[in-house]
């Protein structure tokens, strides 16, 4: 079968004019890498010969061979028999990329299939905002390379985005920090005192819930179901507790994925208001809507005192290690005053980079979009085999599916599966107290054949529960990560 080839008109508009300074080998074997390693040039695809793309840049052969020969040992390129070279990407020397995350100390694997990481790969354009970074960096260099409230360019563009999602903001409202984890952790350091109630969703992110905890604050959850939030309860707990702050997450809830509609954030936000409590509204999954939904305001337009905590994690990459809060400005001065206390800014590489992708495109990347959409549908159609008679609702966006399992036994199934070769989380990992113990969170951010090998080896662990069920869980547990 013949390989998808990259028209040669294309190739040589994308690699651009000869660097005059750089060897051509090393010049076109540089740019090639950073095609392949953008997406531009996607991997599978099959390169021109040799003697077609020496004739096309007029360069000598023996260039384009030493350039190909590079890309070869550096695992960008593979030559197969009768289809020349294809671009490849060289994930079998760290898998972040697909197999999650690389934790010290946690043992890692081409065979292992780790599910415990719901992030997916750089889009396309990622190497090349950061080769425009670069570029812009050296402007810096002579300052002190300290902005505590971020770029202001990246400021803007931030504020832009609210703006146009129905919440008029203006730049210095945005404080830029190293993440959304960071800045959930910095508003609730701000906004808390040890032994001050706290409201947090159960199930919700372990790490977000950690950090509530760790700052000694007395954890009130509430319940959100497979199909959204349990308001009555939550109006009644608010009422009856008075939380200094709310850590939520409305939008693609992770993990049950679910979406607030406006109708119930005004109630919620009339709960709050009442209490007098400040919410802190985790966005990170926002931009990753996969199915077409009516976009719901942000929380801040119900409720003036949220503080919203956005990240370009799940929109664009988990290593640019960017994210932001857009602050009321009554409580601007106690979380820059929280912050200077914690870091003194994120680094000026990644604002730049970040600030050349939201210029570019803002949210997901279509084709990301395409591919989370089509490994979804892979996990759906996979699942009823794997498990019978697990449930779950199919979320409109973030990136995974909540599994209700059919027998409480999530614990003893990760245990299963990691003899098997995959790394699940089980519910209790996102369970404020206890319980939970009949879900599991199943992240399908990886390529569609890697989604249904990960279900076959489920499914094979979930035999091996119901066949053995008391068989204890006592494989430790790998940290949820994203």
């Amino acid at each position: 079968m013949a390989l998808p080839s990259i028209g040669m008109t294309r190739l040589v508009g994308l690699l651009g004019a000869p660097d005059a300074d750089a060897p051509a080998y090393r010049w076109l074997a540089d740019n090639l890498r950073l095609l392949i390693a953008d997406g531009r040039l996607p991997s599978g695809q099959a390169l021109p010969s040799e003697r077609r793309l020496s004739q096309a840049l007029g360069l000598s052969r023996t260039t384009v061979t030493r350039a190909y020969s590079l890309l070869v040992d550096d695992g960008f390129l593979s030559a197969r028999q009768g289809s020349g070279h294809v671009a490849t990407l060289p994930l079998g020397r760290g898998r972040v990329g697909v197999g999650g995350a690389l934790l010290p100390g946690y043992e890692t694997s081409d065979e292992l299939l780790d599910l415990t990481c719901a992030a997916t790969r750089a889009p396309a354009g990622t190497a090349e905002a950061y080769a425009k970074a670069v570029q812009q960096l050296p402007s810096y260099l002579a300052g002190t390379g300290y902005a505590t409230a971020g770029l202001p360019q990246l400021q803007a563009l931030i504020a832009e985005r609210y703006a146009q999602r129905g919440l008029p903001t203006d730049p210095d409202q945005i404080l830029v920090v190293g993440g959304a984890l960071s800045g959930v952790s910095l508003a609730v350091r701000a906004l808390t005192r040890p032994g001050d109630p706290v409201l947090v969703e159960s199930p919700s992110y372990p790490n977000s819930v950690e950090a509530a905890r760790r700052s000694g604050a007395r954890l009130s959850p509430v319940t959100v179901e497979p199909d959204g939030w349990d308001l009555d309860a939550a109006t009644s707990t608010i009422s009856a507790v008075r939380p200094v702050a709310a850590q939520l997450i409305l939008d693609f809830h992770n993990p049950t994925g679910a979406l607030m509609a406006d109708g119930e954030r005004e109630r919620l936000a009339a709960a709050l208001r009442r209490a007098g409590t400040v919410a802190i509204v985790d966005e990170t999954m926002l931009e990753v809507e996969l199915d077409e939904v009516v976009r719901p305001l942000p929380f801040a337009a119900h409720l003036s005192s949220t503080i919203l905590v956005g990240s370009s994690s799940k929109s664009h990459w988990g290593g640019l290690r960017v994210g932001w809060l857009r602050v009321p400005r009554p409580l601007m001065a106690r979380l820059l005053q929280a912050r200077i206390a914690d870091d003194l800014g994120a680094p000026i590489l990644e604002q730049l980079a970040l600030a050349e992708l939201l210029r570019s495109r803002p949210g997901l990347h279509p084709e990301t979009r395409t591919a989370l959409q089509t490994s979804r549908q892979a996990m759906i159609e996979a699942l009823p085999r794997a498990i019978p008679g697990a449930r779950w609702t199919v979320p409109a966006g973030g990136l995974s599916l909540w599994v209700e399992l059919p027998a409480p036994r999530s614990r003893q199934l990760a245990a299963a599966a990691r003899d098997v070769g995959l790394l699940v989380s089980p519910g209790p990992q996102f369970a404020v107290h206890h319980g939970l113990e009949s879900f599991v969170r199943l992240p399908y951010k990886d390529p569609p054949a890697v989604v249904t090998d990960a279900m076959r080896r489920l499914g094979s662990a979930w035999r091996n529960v119901m066949d053995s069920p008391g068989r204890p869980a006592t494989a430790p547990l790998r940290p949820v990560v994203a």
